[in-house]
């Protein structure tokens, strides 16, 4: 006796799926915003030395948390490496931007440049 072969539909469990209730849903590009930052522009800075073989970057940049909070995330070393890196989260954008602005200020007054990019 020949078995039936069962169709494609009974195996796959994706057709039994209600995909409006799913967390695999595809989202709207305006689906709430609160991961959108009016101001994210990084800031990359050098500070070359020859004379005292210094070649050193410095990058800072605002990101948004799955928390709506937001972060100001930093990475600095020697140019060539990776590097180290630190992340402080602020509760909103504007504490974040004024962090990123002194951090900004306070490097220019140490000598570093922004890159050209």
């Amino acid at each position: 006796m020949k078995m039936a072969s069962p169709h494609i539909t009974d195996m796959n469990p994706w057709l039994r799926t209600n995909f409006a209730k799913s967390l695999d849903r595809l989202t709207t590009p305006n689906d709430t915003g609160t991961m959108e930052l009016t101001a994210t522009t990084p800031v990359h800075l050098v500070h070359v030395d020859p004379g005292v073989n210094m070649a050193r970057f410095y990058g800072i940049e605002l990101q948004p948390t799955l928390f709506g909070e937001v972060s100001v995330f930093r990475t600095w070393g020697r140019i060539g490496t990776n590097g180290q890196a630190m992340r402080v989260t602020y509760d909103n954008e504007a504490q974040a931007a004024d962090a990123l602005h002194k951090l900004e200020k306070q490097k220019c007054r140490r000598g570093y440049v922004p890159v050209n990019e």
